[in-house]
């Protein structure tokens, strides 16, 4: 179809038909990397409120289960059906309206009486909740061309923050006033974030940067990844280490919980503490991908997380040993999402909502298979086996990175 062919073809040096006059200054970077922080933070509130919604709503365990099933799938199908609207409508009324339905959904939640509505809420949380990675392609397109990789680091930091610090914020809210207390607060705060944002993001100053229609558009994302090799490999790279993440940050808590260690949730969830220095990484990194050190970055990263599963094998018996691990496990994948980021919106800006809602596909099936992978092989085999497991993914990841990077173009370069 001739729309789609130039859709998917042109590459454009203006940031996307932005107000040229408005300019991106690093409290305006500050703010989208809160607004992702906050709205990514939704899908992962649940995972240590899981027991306590349970006895609440007379929830069956495997009931229970699908909270974050269902919170998953709606995350996986808002990425492929909402994040590409953001390259054919106005991004600043695409944000505020999906912000705003998430205040009523999160309400929805939090007055949720029985088991169906919970699980109705969960799963539109997770639909809206993609306006995370909208905000994303909003700031990159924002960005000029040769300091994106800092601003997608920065605002990328956000989400990291966000991600590990979910579950800390929502142990501590749950244990001094209720579950139901953490979706009060994220609507209240959701709201403000939508007032403040409608008042500071840029207007566009044309028509929309595409006019195809919505099948049209999701057909070009597909296209997408059918003519760009780079977009394909950098999308096998965040399959890889998102799998190797979530196969830590799924199953951590079971040895936690158990001897020697005994802790509460409370206590697991402020691990996420120690894991937030991978926000440092973000930066870091997109930082070297400005200067043309896109391949270089990815190799090192993926030596590290590689790396990381030695110290986290000695987990029961080393607390300094978890720590460690956490922290070159986050800075690692970290890098390497920011990396793939920075690279594939360079790729085509035009359609820089579809490039990375396309890529954050294969970011929810690796973070997918790693869960469930990771917490049914530690009831069979334990966590020794769970660290082969993390260790394989990034090793694959690693092996990958090795056979391709004479191939692959260094766009940033």
């Amino acid at each position: 179809m001739p729309c789609n062919r130039e859709a998917v073809t042109q590459r454009t040096e203006a940031p996307s038909g932005e107000d040229s006059a408005f300019v991106l200054s690093r409290g305006v970077v500050m703010l989208f990397a809160v607004a992702c922080g906050a709205a990514v933070a939704n899908v992962y509130f649940s995972q240590p409120l899981l027991v306590t919604m349970g006895h609440d709503l007379a929830m069956s365990p495997a009931l229970v289960g699908s909270v974050v099933t269902l919170t998953h799938v709606g995350y996986g199908l808002g990425l492929f059906f909402l994040v590409p609207l953001g390259d054919v409508a106005d991004r600043r009324r695409l944000v505020v309206t999906q912000l705003l339905l998430l205040v009523g959904v999160l309400t929805l939640v939090a007055a949720a009486r029985t088991a169906a509505m919970l699980l109705a809420g969960m799963a539109a949380t997770g639909l809206l909740a993609v306006v995370t990675q909208t905000l994303v392609a909003f700031a990159a397109s924002l960005a000029p061309p040769a300091g994106r990789g800092r601003v997608v680091g920065l605002v990328t930091s956000g989400v990291v923050i966000g991600i590990l610090l979910a579950r800390t914020a929502s142990g501590l809210l749950a244990d001094l006033a209720g579950w139901r207390s953490v979706y009060l607060a994220s609507a209240a705060l959701t709201a403000s974030l939508a007032l403040v944002l409608h008042r500071v993001l840029p207007r566009h100053s044309a028509a929309p940067p595409s006019t195809l229609r919505y099948g049209q558009l999701l057909r070009s994302t597909v296209t997408l990844f059918a003519r760009e090799r780079l977009l394909r490999l950098r999308a096998l790279f965040g399959l890889l280490v998102f799998a190797a993440f979530s196969t830590l940050w799924s199953s951590v808590a079971l040895p936690l919980s158990e001897a020697p260690y005994f802790w509460s949730h409370s206590a697991i969830g402020a691990l996420g503490l120690v894991g937030a220095a991978g926000a440092l990484a973000a930066t870091v990194a997109g930082r070297l991908n400005d200067r043309g050190l896109s391949r270089r970055t990815t190799g090192i990263a993926l030596a590290l997380l590689a790396a990381s599963w030695l110290p986290l094998a000695f987990t029961r018996s080393s607390l300094w040993a978890l720590v460690v691990g956490v922290i070159l496990l986050d800075l690692a994948v970290q890098a390497v999402h920011v990396t793939n980021q920075t690279l594939i919106y360079a790729l085509h800006p035009d359609a820089g909502s579809r490039l990375i809602g396309g890529y954050m596909v294969f970011y929810s099936i690796g973070s997918a298979t790693g869960a469930i992978a990771a917490t049914s092989l530690y009831t069979v085999a334990g966590w020794g086996a769970v660290c082969a497991l993390g260790a394989a993914f990034s090793c694959l990841g690693l092996a990958l990175w090795a056979f391709t990077r004479h191939s692959a173009p260094d766009p940033a370069g």
